[in-house]
């Protein structure tokens, strides 16, 4: 099957939902690199950790309870998180002021380490991030799997889009596409999957001269519920 046309893509989510003003109103903006390397590396670490909260629970909730985080973790201080006795993290696993799950908390000090890594290396996770090709996003969403914890699937590329780094997601709308368009035949997280689906969105992204935030969003619209 022939890959289809940005433009046709585009033009039917504007039909979806109104018009090309209402569409583009529903669409997120990315950070340029610039401003991705001012981003402190305890606000990475604090969305992942959201992140990996909001899989399997109500995002709702987690936001509600968000404030208890902030206090409990100390901000999310990277040196504070590395310091931490292992004795400390299961009192603070237990603390009321969170949402209670050891094996949730415990992702803080593997995911403190992961970015502390990233520290000696790039100077800041948020510069490895900002340097990151987007032509390779696949490639970063891999080296979170495989250098953190629990950031693999959504949970990853969901912390790089609200931190404001361009990904397109594989969200169930944006996956029936590429399937019904003989994309991706195969199980979505597999290498064959991502590698089709990240040569997909370098193509529209060479088209359209958007974001891969933005072209995943569009794509959404275009044919599924909302789920972008």
């Amino acid at each position: 099957m022939t890959k289809e046309k940005f433009d046709a893509i585009y033009q039917r989510a504007a039909e979806r939902k109104g018009g090309e003003v209402e569409l583009e109103a529903r669409l997120s903006q990315v950070l340029t690199d610039q401003e991705l390397v001012l981003l402190p590396d305890d606000r990475w670490l604090a969305v992942m950790t959201q992140k990996v909260f909001q899989c399997g629970i109500t995002w709702q909730v987690v936001r509600n309870k968000w404030p208890g985080f902030e206090e409990v973790f100390w901000g999310f201080d990277i040196e504070k998180m590395l310091l931490i006795p292992t004795d400390m993290w299961e009192s603070k696993a237990q603390d009321t002021k969170i949402i209670r799950h050891l094996g949730k908390v415990m992702t803080i000090p593997a995911n403190a380490e992961m970015i502390y890594q990233a520290q000696k290396t790039h100077g800041s996770f948020a510069q490895l991030v900002a340097q990151w090709p987007s032509e390779d996003i696949i490639g970063l969403w891999q080296y979170m799997k495989t250098k953190g914890k629990r950031l693999g699937g959504n949970t990853g590329p969901y912390a790089l889009r609200q931190m404001g780094k361009e990904t397109f997601l594989l969200t169930g709308d944006v996956e029936a596409y590429l399937r019904n368009t003989g994309i991706v035949d195969s199980g979505k997280n597999t290498k064959r999957a991502l590698t089709a689906t990240q040569a997909a969105f370098n193509d529209w992204q060479q088209e359209s001269g958007r974001s891969l935030t933005q072209i995943s969003q569009i794509i959404a619209f275009s044919a599924g519920d909302n789920r972008i």
